[in-house]
């Protein structure tokens, strides 16, 4: 296996990288650092003109040191094992057990890397990962260390197989709440790679998983559905029951019986208390042909006015005297002639 395990056996799926991708990387690395040392021997011996060779000498050792070894070990302890190329070929250093590199792995890799890399071209560092089952050369080997892929190709999405058309909604009251989803997921891994499995196998595999379904759900399936179209049948009605429980609109209010009334909030002030029945006046009768017709609606800015009765009629002026009206000419109170007004006519 070369894939990385760490110590409690746990397969992580890291991929090792291969020559071809480590060597362009370190060439990236090699091209960038040397155009830094570069430049900094160049502004180095300008500044160092006036002093004698052997301190000339020693400030090249020292910025040899400091950038061609130095700079590696800071840039992989602080990315955490990413240089400039090993992020442009999405590479990463890690531990043997997946884990993140620290000041000492870099620091053994940065010097076997001298050996390596720099004074041999790279020629030991590429025997040693050809040789190597993972790819490593010497100084990973020492270091603990491994290079894995970070960016890896995303595996094509596996679907599940649709069941036949005869048995799509033979399920549907099936009992499935007794299932635990890893037997799902056992299913689904299956129909998703039944065809890469050998026939033989593939059927007893059905077979169980199939049995384990009936004795979840306590439902035999149909007589003669092979296994793997009732297990395809079972995870299509699965599905479905999703889809539609995610789906399914919320109910409604009408769903409930009816539109419930809004809540009426009382305004502020003194409560105005309701106009009673209306009284009809005397003499007035009832309409026998709209017995239940409806008010008209009173209106909101103003309460409802009660309904105006007759008044009566003003009693009768009785005078005396002259001028009164009650000579020859006038009538009675009793209506025995016309009503006096209390006019005067001119004599």
């Amino acid at each position: 296996m070369s894939g990385v395990v760490t110590g409690d056996a746990v397969y992580l799926g890291l991929q090792p990288a291969r020559l071809p991708s480590r060597a362009l990387a370190v060439l990236i690395d090699l091209v960038v650092v040397w155009a830094a040392y570069l430049l900094i021997s160049l502004g180095i011996a300008l500044a160092t003109a006036s002093l004698d060779e052997a301190a000339v000498m020693a400030l090249s050792i020292t910025s040899f040191l400091l950038v061609l070894v130095g700079g590696p070990i800071a840039v992989e302890t602080l990315s955490h094992g990413r240089s400039l190329g090993k992020m442009a070929c999405g590479l990463r250093v890690v531990r043997e057990d997946g884990g993140p590199i620290r000041f000492r792995h870099a620091l053994m890799r940065g010097a076997m890397g001298v050996v390596e890399i720099l004074m041999t071209f790279g020629v030991v560092a590429c025997l040693a990962s050809l040789v190597s089952e993972r790819g490593r050369r010497i100084g990973d080997v020492f270091a603990g260390t491994l290079v894995v892929r970070e960016r890896v190709a995303s595996a094509s999405v596996m679907v599940v197989p649709p069941p036949p058309p005869w048995l799509v909604g033979r399920f549907s009251g099936l009992d499935l709440s007794a299932v635990p989803d890893a037997l799902w997921l056992e299913v689904r891994q299956y129909l998703t790679r039944m065809g890469q499995l050998d026939p033989a196998i593939g059927r007893r595999l059905a077979e169980r998983l199939a049995d384990e379904l009936v004795t979840r759900t306590g439902t035999p399936p149909p007589p003669g559905v092979p296994a793997a179209a009732y297990l395809a049948g079972v995870v299509a009605e699965r599905q479905a029951r999703d889809a539609r429980r995610a789906f399914a609109p919320a109910p409604t209010a009408a769903a409930w019986g009816g539109t419930p009334a809004p809540a009426t909030v009382p305004a502020p002030g003194p409560a105005v208390p309701a106009p009673g029945p209306a009284v009809p006046a005397p003499g007035a009768s009832a309409s026998p042909s709209a017995p239940f017709a409806p008010a008209s609606s009173p209106s909101l800015s103003s309460p409802p006015s009660a309904p105006l009765a007759s008044a009566p009629s003003p009693a009768p002026v009785h005078r005396t005297g002259p001028g009164s009206g009650s000579g020859p000419g006038s009538g009675s109170a009793e209506g025995e002639g016309p009503r006096a007004t209390g006019f005067a006519p001119p004599a």
